[in-house]
């Protein structure tokens, strides 16, 4: 009998080890995640993951329950973290409890409140011509070369330089902001805690936290247009917003504004490249660019995961959830969902109804979405309008270990200066 429970146990070990999100850890899974997801929702849609110690889930249906009705008070406080022996890794916490990323109603609808009011579709439309000045800018940079990388010549500094206008503080600023940005995204992005990397990622979150303290005192005596002079001079019920929070919801917003249109832009051309037929239909047609750019979100999610807790005890999907527990909403899984998507692994430019989830939903929908969606469009029409004969160079693609945002290391292309 012993024998038998040992080989059943083993047998559980594999099953589960074989559906565990930790396997993006594998090179080969994090390249394609889409085989792992699509047997997770197969096998075993609201998965319990022993290696994570969450819930798992990748049903459309699932995903969009979990966004809509859980708790997104997750992060562990500076307390937590020194009684479980991480106290040096409390400055991140410090920051991160105070962002309305890590926040449940009343205090997320207070801050959202403020920060959305800066990327309403009305406000960001405002931008565009000035987005696209950005956008043909860093192309004549490359034009003569006949040669690209993607992220560091173009789907990195766009972002960088439109996210930091908005903020109201210097756009010369961008490239160093961009790393410090990369770095604090590891903690957004990943369910594991790399060691080696951890006092890089507090050199960097010191450096934002400096950095915009030091913006902070100069709007207060010289105020300027944007985001961060808004947060200073706003007041909720006769309240206004600390210090602290306004220096982490800055870093919120330029890190979101920043990694997940980085990763769009890229995505987006390499499934181009990809597939070559839709590459050229959006090259003929550029009307469809807003329907295609949905359609890559959709396609190669920028934003694969996000956590959440329930708020009690619940079923979902015939298994129980108690209360508390962390529950991992897999959207990326979701966007794939043949229920809700016909021919899921097909990329079709033209999708209608194409409600995906790359930006979450409900309450946590991304408030940043306007501006990611316009600066999608112009990256993509540019590039296609500017640049013929788009081919992928012969080096190896590599993506970034941050497992949650999804990304490329580098994208390099060849290509002839269009006369358009």
């Amino acid at each position: 009998m012993a024998n038998t429970n040992s080989i059943l146990a083993d047998a559980a070990g594999k099953e589960a080890s074989t559906l565990s999100l930790y396997r993006l850890l594998e090179p080969e899974v994090l390249a394609n995640p889409y085989p792992l997801y699509r047997q997770l929702r197969t096998e075993d849609p609201v998965h319990w993951d022993p290696f994570l110690h969450a819930w798992v889930v990748t049903r459309y249906a699932d995903v969009v329950n979990v966004l809509s009705n859980f708790s997104a008070n997750r992060t562990y406080t500076p307390e937590q973290l020194d009684s479980m022996g991480l106290a040096g890794i409390s400055p991140i916490a410090k920051v991160m409890v105070q962002q309305m990323l890590f926040m449940d109603a009343p205090m997320h609808t207070r801050l959202r409140g403020l920060c959305a009011v800066a990327f309403t579709p009305q406000r960001v439309e405002v931008m565009r011509a000035h987005i696209q000045e950005i956008a043909d800018s860093l192309i004549d940079q490359v034009l003569e070369s006949g040669r690209m990388e993607v992220i560091a010549d173009f789907a990195a500094p766009l972002p960088a330089i439109v996210i930091a206008e908005m903020l109201g503080i210097p756009a010369s600023d961008h490239v160093e902001l961009k790393n410090w940005s990369a770095d604090f995204a590891e903690m957004l992005g990943n369910f594991q805690h790399n060691p080696n990397r951890t006092q890089s990622v507090l050199r960097s979150l010191e450096n934002l936290i400096e950095y915009f303290g030091r913006m902070i005192a100069e709007l207060r005596k010289k105020p300027r247009p944007g985001l961060v002079n808004a947060l200073i001079e706003a007041q909720v019920d006769g309240d206004r917003l600390s210090e602290e929070e306004i220096i982490a919801n800055s870093i919120l917003t330029m890190v979101g504004g920043q990694e997940t249109t980085t990763n769009l832009i890229a995505n987006g051309i390499l499934t181009l490249l990809r597939n070559p037929a839709q590459l050229k239909q959006l090259r003929d047609d550029p009307s469809i660019i807003q329907v295609a750019v949905e359609e890559l979100l959709r396609y190669e999610s920028p934003s694969q995961y996000t956590g959440r807790l329930a708020h009690e005890d619940v079923e979902l999907g015939g298994k129980k959830i108690r209360k508390r527990q962390a529950v991992l909403a897999v959207m990326g899984a979701a966007n794939r969902d043949p229920e809700k998507f016909a021919d899921p692994d097909h990329l079709d430019l033209t999708r209608k109804d194409n409600r995906h989830v790359a930006f979450g939903w409900g309450a946590h929908f991304c408030f940043g979405a306007p501006l990611a969606r316009i600066e999608g469009q112009i990256a993509f029409a540019t590039i296609l309008r500017r640049l013929s004969n788009l081919q992928l160079e012969p080096s190896p693609l590599v993506w970034r270990d941050n497992l949650g945002l999804r990304g490329l290391t580098a994208l390099q292309v060849s290509f002839t200066a269009s006369r358009n």
